[in-house]
């Protein structure tokens, strides 16, 4: 399984995957033609592709075979497969789509190829990038930090699980467990109650929840390396522990505060006035 994450192109955001092993990116089908179709919303962009690939197969069109599935994130935090295309097909498939972003969109998809390469060789451009990307979205420093200290935390335990045997289509569900052992909520219904729908619950966190949410991942790291479980069984009880000392924790902090700190707040609330 490659590397997820999340690109934006203007304000619209675009599922990517690194495969480390051909060093290439692929990309999500439907949230390209969602641009380029400038779509209301992913199911239409959804059925406008499907009839398109269906119009493409008919012809012989060589895009539409060398298009593949990956597993990539979805509304509800969950990984579903979906069709994705490297810069190559990519480039191949926007020539059937009649747009005037299709330029603009095949140098954003260059820049994004061209800029992991740069990564490779220079890591710290990554974390560079990393901060210029929330303060482009308008976060203030002190939530920017945050994140990205989160990041860290997560990368950590995501290597921990997969040491201890998990599978990589588990830790949404390792996830969801320490999420809802801590918030109350899976990160479905967490994404619900902030009326969320693609976007990325964490980039929707207030600093408190961020602190949380990271002190949960960063114990529950620690217990697994104490505790050393095996396969998904036992790590879903040190996952269930980790959420709960973070809800202890929560607990102690809501009764000095006098309100929850799980809260609707999207990034339309949090963005700068919380660094005031």
């Amino acid at each position: 399984m490659g590397e997820n994450s999340i690109q934006l192109f203007g304000n619209r955001q675009i599922r990517t995957q690194w495969d480390a092993e051909r060093e290439k990116w692929y990309f999500s089908v439907v949230d390209i033609v969602e641009v380029l179709t400038d779509s209301a919303d992913y199911q239409t962009a959804r059925k406008y592709w499907n009839k398109l690939k269906q119009r493409l197969r008919e012809e012989g069109n060589e895009s539409v075979t060398n298009c593949h599935q990956l597993k990539l994130p979805a509304a509800d935090g969950k990984c579903y497969k979906t069709d994705v295309a490297d810069q190559a097909g990519m480039f191949r498939l926007i020539q059937s789509i009649p747009s005037p972003k299709a330029e603009p969109i095949k140098r954003w998809i260059a820049q994004v190829a061209s800029e992991r390469i740069d990564e490779m060789q220079d890591p710290e451009l990554a974390i560079e990038r990393g901060y210029e990307y929330y303060r482009r979205k308008g976060y203030g420093e002190k939530w920017i930090e945050q994140r990205m200290q989160g990041k860290a935390v997560r990368k950590e335990l995501t290597d921990e699980w997969k040491r201890c045997g998990v599978q990589d289509n588990q830790y949404a569900t390792l996830t969801d467990i320490i999420t809802k052992e801590w918030s109350g909520f899976t990160t479905r219904e967490y994404k619900e109650f902030k009326g969320l729908q693609k976007e990325n619950l964490r980039d929707h966190m207030t600093n408190l929840e961020t602190a949380i949410n990271t002190l949960a991942e960063a114990f529950t790291t620690e217990l697994s390396k104490k505790n050393n479980p095996t396969g998904f069984a036992e790590n879903r009880t040190v996952a269930k522990a980790g959420g709960k000392v973070a809800k202890q924790t929560r607990d102690n902090m809501e009764a000095q505060l006098g309100r929850s700190i799980v809260t609707r707040n999207n990034a339309k609330g949090i963005q700068a006035p919380e660094d005031k």
